[in-house]
């Protein structure tokens, strides 16, 4: 395992981007819990490749969701349900993933999903250079149904009694439920939503899928300014 600043794990990322090779855009995912610091590290490397001369393409997890109606019909704190129902898989292969993938014609959408509207989206298709990078960050990203579609696969750790604390520190709500209770409500909002949905349901994913199992790169962020880091050989 190694370990450095936060500087050298971006060059260790960047380095084993730059050092795969293949006929298609490189698809990156960078998976990991809740407040993990996933979408940190992939805008952080964003800036290092885009000075490299990379076209960067830059997406999330949260712009494929299924609407509120369809994520919750287990139940606000369902575990279940945040595993099984809040994602649409289809439409993140079909409008992004296989697009960039073989035989792709890199004509992609980077969402289709307004959370804020609970409404479709249905931006400009863009069209991406043969030698594209994708950054895409969310939460289960490495099961089965999507494992094939990555040439890079970066596991971000960190121990699930943190990111109730980032997440409670950094008033981030991620239920939408608790937008509505108000501030006075907010904290044991996301307290519930951790302890009752976003953590079991990280626990049914690692049972399940073994993400770290397949992960090229597990970043260890617990001290996000002193991270450690295992490179995986295939």
């Amino acid at each position: 395992m190694d370990q450095g600043t936060r500087g050298e794990l971006i060059k260790q990322l960047a380095e084993a981007i730059a050092s795969a090779t293949t006929a298609h855009p490189l698809r990156v995912a960078i998976d990991g819990p809740p407040a993990a610091g996933k979408t940190t590290l992939a805008d952080e490397l964003a800036v290092v490749l885009r000075a490299e001369g990379r076209d960067v393409v830059r997406a999330c997890i949260d712009d494929f969701l299924f609407p509120r109606a369809q994520r919750y019909r287990r139940g606000q704190y369902s575990a279940e349900g945040c595993y099984f129902d809040a994602h649409d898989r289809g439409a993140l292969c079909r409008v992004l993933l296989d697009p960039l993938g073989p035989g792709g014609d890199r004509r992609i959408r980077t969402s289709v999903y307004d959370r804020d509207a609970d409404a479709p989206l249905s931006p400009p298709v863009r069209a991406v250079a043969v030698d594209a990078v994708l950054l895409f960050d969310g939460v289960f990203l490495l099961r089965p149904e999507l494992i094939d579609r990555w040439e890079l696969r970066v596991f971000v750790s960190v121990p699930f009694e943190q990111t109730v604390e980032r997440a409670r520190r950094r008033g981030t709500v991620q239920a939408e439920a608790a937008a509505e209770a108000g501030a006075a409500g907010a904290a044991a909002e996301i307290e519930r939503s951790w302890r009752d949905r976003y953590i079991p349901a990280q626990q049914l994913y690692s049972a399940t899928a073994r993400p770290t199992d397949h992960a090229d790169i597990i970043v260890h962020n617990d001290r996000p300014q002193r991270p450690s880091w295992e490179v995986r050989t295939r």
